[in-house]
Order: structure tokens, then sequence, then C-alpha cells
């Protein structure tokens, strides 16, 4: 974003876009919320979004196109084999990520099922700055185990650190030398670290994480799903890398693995996703899988058109005008939210705001999904859909007990160039109130549990009328007001 001061009107992120086509959005009444709520299991994915205003529940597939991705999307070449769209988003890959061997996919977590699939075994140790929930799961369907290696201030949920996703880079030693490195396929760096508050990695410590790997001969691979937002906040944050592009952040952090790997859903604001690598001997490994899974090679299970609005969001990725608009408003929420004594993640990361809930709702234990509590509550006072990031997101051991979460947050996402401000200080105004009036929240079990990704469609109740006197409060300070 340009570097823009107000005469009267104090701090605040200002769009350098302007909007020409819109959506209607519906803000139903509290009571409809509340019945909403309860018939979605107390999750938010399973709302549907005629009763949902603001939906921040991620910035997956949802980000706002361009109209240059518009238009390149008629210009679509649909043949099945050898797809000119297709070789136009070869050459972006090539140009901005630096990598000329492409497998296309629909979108990351295909891209996670061909590489565990091609590189992981029983008994394979996969060490990561942090994992995400569908790598976690590919990981452990081959027969693998996540090493999480990130430093101890990761989890210092409030504090100044800028580059939170960094891995400890002694953990990373100790790690191959207690498990072997024939026995580590490869070392993970996820931009950004998306579960632990959207924080990003340094290039020097990318740099650091790439001397370990060469020591012991270990394949580097890169989750580049949120890489632009990670670059600006390097360009922002980096001392040693303040005055150079987008472009040449971009190119250094992809130069450095060996493997990269993206949901466009995030990456390039279309769907679908890909696996790109300048060593042909890893693109051959996994060739053969994209046709099995995903379709011909030149399509990947993605619509050409998207594979259109694909290269050109690649492009875009080089603008930091554009790359900006999320993380400034990210920026904005977090710092008025921490101001006013709403337990966030600071400093503000990338993907969205992210709300400690187990400060929020510290009455409520962990087993009773505080931050699950707080994503259904606030939907309730608000209409706004945020994602629980906690326990909700993990998983059972052995024995069928909750493997509880490092941290239990709600996270609002803030996707590329959606929401208006206005929006986002309503959803502020919201929270505020809530957080006034936290001790009326409770907790919340399950009664219906997927065994795998249960926080996608499994079914929660709550463990008393919380919702009920939480509605009646609101009707009492808000009137008929929605």
């Amino acid at each position: 974003m340009a570097n823009i001061k107000f005469y009267k009107q104090g701090e605040m992120p200002l769009e350098l876009h302007k909007v020409r086509v819109v959506q209607k959005l519906h803000l139903v009444p509290i009571n409809r919320r509340l019945e909403a709520i309860e018939e979605a299991g107390f999750n938010t994915f399973r709302l549907n979004t005629k009763d949902v205003f603001l939906d921040m529940l991620t910035d997956s597939g949802v980000n706002a196109m361009s109209d240059n991705q518009v238009a390149a999307m008629f210009q679509a070449d649909d043949a099945y084999a050898g797809s000119q769209s297709f070789f136009r988003l070869q050459k972006a890959v090539e140009d901005v990520l630096g990598k000329k061997f492409l497998l296309p996919v629909h979108q990351g977590r295909a891209a996670e099922n061909v590489i565990c699939r091609t590189f992981v075994k029983k008994g394979s140790v996969i060490p990561t700055n942090y994992h995400f929930t569908t790598t976690l799961a590919h990981v452990m369907e081959n027969g693998g185990v996540i090493e999480e290696l990130y430093h101890d201030r990761a989890l210092v949920l409030h504090s100044d650190h800028p580059f939170k996703g960094n891995m400890d880079i002694d953990k990373l030693e100790a790690c191959i030398q207690k498990h072997g490195a024939e026995n580590i396929p490869f070392v993970r760096m996820e931009a950004s670290t998306n579960l632990i508050g959207g924080q990003p990695f340094s290039i020097r410590n990318m740099m650091d994480v790439r001397g370990v790997c060469d020591k012991y001969g270990i394949m580097l691979v890169l989750d580049a799903s949120l890489l632009g937002e990670n670059a600006y906040l390097v360009m922002k944050r980096e001392e040693a890398w303040k005055e150079n592009s987008m472009a040449d952040i971009l190119k250094m952090m992809t130069n450095l693995a060996d493997l990269v790997y993206f949901s466009a859903r995030k990456l390039s604001s279309s769907r679908g996703g890909g696996i790109c690598t300048n060593r042909r001997d890893l693109y051959m490994k996994m060739e053969a899988l994209i046709p099995l899974f995903e379709g011909f090679l030149t399509y990947g299970g993605i619509s050409v058109r998207e594979i259109e609005a694909m290269a050109v969001g690649l492009y875009e990725t080089l603008d930091e005008t554009m790359i900006s608009q999320s993380p400034s408003f990210i920026k904005y929420m977090v710092d008025t939210l921490d101001k006013a004594g709403v337990p966030v993640i600071t400093p503000a990361g990338v993907l969205g705001a992210h709300i400690d809930a187990g400060t929020f709702c510290a009455h409520i234990p962990q087993c009773e999904y505080p931050a699950g509590a707080l994503a259904a509550a606030l939907y309730l006072v608000s209409g706004v859909r945020a994602m629980e990031r906690g326990t909700v997101s993990s998983i059972r051991d052995e024995n069928g007990n909750d493997v509880l979460a490092d941290a239990e947050l709600l996270r609002l996402a803030i996707p590329r160039r959606v929401f208006t401000l206005s929006q986002i200080n309503y959803a502020i105004d919201r929270i505020l109130w809530l957080y006034d009036n936290r001790e009326m929240i409770g907790g919340l079990r399950f009664t219906y549990e997927p065994p795998v990704l249960r926080f996608f469609m499994g079914g929660l109740e709550a463990t008393s009328d919380w919702p009920e006197r939480l509605v009646a409060k609101f009707r009492k300070d808000f009137g008929d007001s929605l």
C-alpha cells in the first residue's frame, strides 16, 4: 500500500482499487442466527451462506479476481491435452517462481497427496516450522509423522517478534541426529504458518534451513500458498531485504527450495494448485500420479479458465500494491482490537486477524473447545463467520483423547480486495461487545465426529443454554438492531 497520511482521520489503510462488480449480502436477525448455528452443529463450516453476513471463514478460493484475470478466462483453450492455457501458466510459474517443471493439481491438498504418496513411507519423519491440518493428514495417511520445530517465541502469542514462523535450527539438527537423515525424505517450510496466526519466516532463516538440508543431503519443500504475503512482510520487516522488489524476494525463497507447491486459491486469487521444481528427477517421480489422481498433465483437474486466471494472478503477485491490501487490513483490525484490550496475535500476520480464544474465553476448559465456542458466539452476535483454529482442528490420540492444540485461536480471514473498511469496523464493534460479555460464552461438545479432518463437517452442541442467554443479552443491549 502507498504511504498515505491523512489530515484528520488518523491512520487507516486506503484501498488502491475500485469496486466494479458487487454481490448482495444478507444480515439475518439474531433469532435466525441462533437457529442457523444450531442447525449447523455449532460448526461455522456447516452454515449456509444465506445466513452469513461477512464470510471470514477463509481466504482460500474467495479472493476477489482482478479485471485482467476475468478477461484472461475468455481466452482459455479447452483442449484436453496440450492446452495453450497450460503453457501460459507454465511460463508464469517459471517467470514468477523460477521453476520450469510444473505439475498442475486441483488445489493445495492435492499437491500434498502427490508429494506424500511419492516421498513419505512408514517411519518417515517430516520436520516443519508448523504443520497444516491437511499436511498432517497426508503425512499420517502414508505412515509418517510430523516434527514441529518452531522456536520458543512462536507461541508467545502477544509479542513484537517479526518472524514467528521461523524454524529452530538447533531443533532441526537435533531432529536429524535423532531420526537419521535417511528417514527424513524432506524438510517442509510453510509460508506463512497458518495455524499459529499466519506468521511469516525470514529469508535468513530459510537460508539456514537450506544449509542444514545441504549438510545432510535432505530435500527442502516449500508450501508457497501464502508466499506473496510472506514476501511482503519480509520486505517490511527484514532489514537486508527492505530495498528489494517483490520479484527478488519471491525468487530468493523459491530458489532455496527443491520443490515448491501451492494452492492457487490463495497464491493467485484463482482456483487450482501446482507442484513445481527445477529437478527433473523429482518431476519424473511424481508425474504418473497426476493422470491417476488429478487429470491430464496439461490441466490437472483444473478448469482451463481458472488456469488462465492463475497465470495472470501469479504475475499480479509481483505487484506490491495488490499483495499488500490484505496484510494492511489485517494490521488495522489487529491493532484496533489490541488497543481496545482484546487478546489478539501480534504482530499482525497474514491470512487474517487471529483472536487468542484461550485468553478471551479463559473460563472455558480446553476440552470444551473455547475457540469453537467463540466462533459460534461471534456468529450469533454479528453474522460474521470466522474459523476455529484450536483443538477442534486437532486430532485424537490412539486412546481417543483430544490432542490439545498449542494455541486456541479464532481466525477472521480477510481475503484480498473483498471487504470494505466499514465492514471491518462492524466486525471489530461486535467483537468488542462480545469481549465485554465474554463470561456468558460456554463450552461445546462433539455430537458427530468424522475420523479425519473433523473440523470440516463435525457436529457439536452447547454444554448449557449459554447461546440463548447470550442472545437475550444482545437483544437487551441492541433492541431490534441486527
